[in-house]
């Protein structure tokens, strides 16, 4: 009788020394992005009073990830990706380092700060897919959707601690957060940079026309990986109301920046719960069905903090709009890297940066741009509905994904079988 595996226990994944630096890392890296969109956005806003000022500070952040995502992801995949983190972690904090001195001389106006979220947009471009396919090169594959669980806690964890942290920093004066997240992004640099992964650097080959399309290409051969992120892309785009949070803050809820702080950390509090839970218990069974009904529910969140006048109400329905989100998360990046061998893993991870970019950065613009036509809560009402009607529109366009049950190398090819001889 053989012996049954060993549990994939947090003891056994942390033990894996490098993913826990990595994890680590993460976390420094997104409590520092956090802390900045809170300064970013609230000094903005009070320097402009415009919905629309926050919807182009989106836009700015989204432009360079546009631009460059077919160099992004060919450069995940032809240089060390550690090394990729390390420099961009170390041009993040000194993008911060220039805010800081900025604000503190008070020769801080709007377009040097769309410069400065430019600069970090660019970063992330180059940051994400290289993070996203380093990961599985970290850790046993068998141990994988687990690993994605924790990383995805330590997400929301820094979630959670940046927006609160960076609230309070502000009323110290806007020098002080831009400082922090100047330190925290240089402690995510070294701790990269000590990353031992077991993936060898690829030897260089010509860069062609065919190469720099591969990842687009393989994405939309296979439906389950294509309708999953594209399902992301459209209901975050619609229903993601992030970018007027601090016009919520300060016009509707009538609170300063530690409210602001609150109303960015309430989502993460969600999403830190539910994937710890996701961590211990794995989804098994109707992956797809829960993806599509979390979609669902973060629509009708959506709409819900519309009307919300409290700002502990509009808390509580944000920390259900995060545990919905963070379950396609997981389910989709699960999917992504189970589904794509390790040599594409930085061309497909660079078009899923670029579809999630597009989601959030983009989706602020568009946020900021719908409010300044329809008003603040206008827009998010529409947002939500229209979050809800992409998740029904695409069960039906993805019957595939919505049948998915679950997320294992051994099981989720099967689904689609075209896709079994680029499984890793």
């Amino acid at each position: 009788m053989s012996d049954s595996p060993a549990p994939i226990t947090a003891r056994s994944i942390f033990s894996q020394g490098s993913y826990a630096r990595f994890w680590f890392a993460r976390i420094c890296s997104t409590v520092a992005f956090q802390m900045t969109a809170v300064a970013v956005g609230w000094q903005l806003y009070a320097l402009t009073h415009s919905t629309f000022a926050l919807g182009m500070a989106g836009l700015a952040q989204f432009l360079p990830m546009l631009l460059l995502t077919l160099v992004t992801g060919q450069t995940a995949d032809r240089f060390n990706r550690k090394n990729i983190n390390t420099i961009c972690q170390t041009t993040e904090a000194t993008a911060m380092i220039v805010l800081a001195l900025s604000s503190h001389l008070g020769w801080l106006h709007p377009a040097g700060i769309y410069t400065a979220v430019a600069a970090i947009g660019a970063c992330r471009a180059f940051e994400g897919p290289s993070t996203q396919a380093l990961l599985p090169g970290l850790i046993p594959e068998n141990m994988l959707p687990t690993a994605i669980a924790w990383s995805a806690s330590a997400n929301q964890t820094a979630s959670i601690v940046g927006p609160a942290l960076g609230g309070l920093l502000y009323a110290l004066g806007a020098t002080v957060p831009y400082a922090a997240c100047a330190a925290l992004f240089a402690t995510a640099s070294m701790l990269s940079f000590s990353l031992v992964s077991s993936r060898r650097t690829p030897p260089r080959t010509p860069v062609t026309l065919d190469s720099l399309f591969s990842g687009i290409r393989y994405i939309a051969e296979r439906k389950n990986i294509l309708g999953a992120i594209s399902l992301d892309l459209f209901a975050v785009l619609l229903g993601g109301a992030t970018a007027l949070l601090p016009a919520y803050a300060r016009d509707i809820l009538h609170t300063g920046p530690w409210g602001l702080g609150l109303l960015r950390l309430a989502p993460a509090i969600g999403a830190l719960s539910t994937s710890i839970f996701l961590a211990h218990n794995p989804i098994r069974r109707q992956a797809g069905r829960r993806m599509f009904l979390a979609v669902i529910v973060f629509g009708l969140a959506t709409v819900s903090f519309a009307f919300s006048r409290s700002i502990w109400l509009s808390m509580a329905i944000l920390s259900v709009l995060g545990a919905a989100d963070v379950v396609s998360v997981v389910v989709r990046s699960s999917l992504v890297q189970l589904e794509t061998p390790d040599a594409m893993r930085g061309r497909v991870s660079a078009v899923n940066s670029l579809f999630i970019g597009t989601s959030n950065q983009l989706g602020e613009f568009e946020s900021g741009l719908t409010a300044s036509w329809f008003g603040i809560v206008p827009a998010t009402v529409i947002g939500g509905i229209g979050s809800i009607a992409v998740a029904l529109i695409w069960m039906g366009l993805f019957p595939g994904l919505r049948r998915l049950e679950t997320l294992s190398a051994n099981t989720a090819p099967a689904v689609e079988p075209e896709t079994a001889k680029t499984t890793p």
